[in-house]
Parts: C-alpha cells; structure tokens; sequence
C-alpha cells in the first residue's frame, strides 16, 4: 500500500519527486529537473548557496585558505 504525501512547497498537489539536497517530497511543479533540487533549494543555491555567486569556490564555507576557523 502507497501513502501519497503532499508537495512541501505548495502543500495542494501530490510529491513526485525528492529533492536531491534537502530530501523533501515535491510536486513536479516545484522541482527542477536539470539541477534535481526544489525549488526552494534552486532559489537558495543561486544567491549566496553553495556554488552561488557569493561562494567563488563552491565550498559553501566561508573560513577557507587564510581564513579557517575553529
């Protein structure tokens, strides 16, 4: 038996897909297929996420080279 849960973006149609970052179920419309994330997810990565244009280096740290923190 099949449990269908509901997309944690719109909370209104079915989760088809999980996003392959945060592992939430998402509905088809609120997941991008050629990152594989959520939407939400997308919007964060694309200003100042992990590999944004804030993070050069990808690393999604800040306390990299010169700067390491403990």
């Amino acid at each position: 038996m099949s449990v269908a849960s509901l997309c944690a973006v719109c909370e209104s149609r079915e989760a088809e897909r999980t996003c392959d970052r945060c592992g939430r179920g998402v509905c088809a419309q609120h997941y991008d297929d050629a990152f594989g994330l959520c939407l939400d997810c997308t919007d964060s990565a694309g200003s100042g996420g992990p590999g944004g244009p804030s993070d050069p280096d990808g690393t999604g740290r800040d306390d990299v080279d010169d700067n390491v923190q403990f």
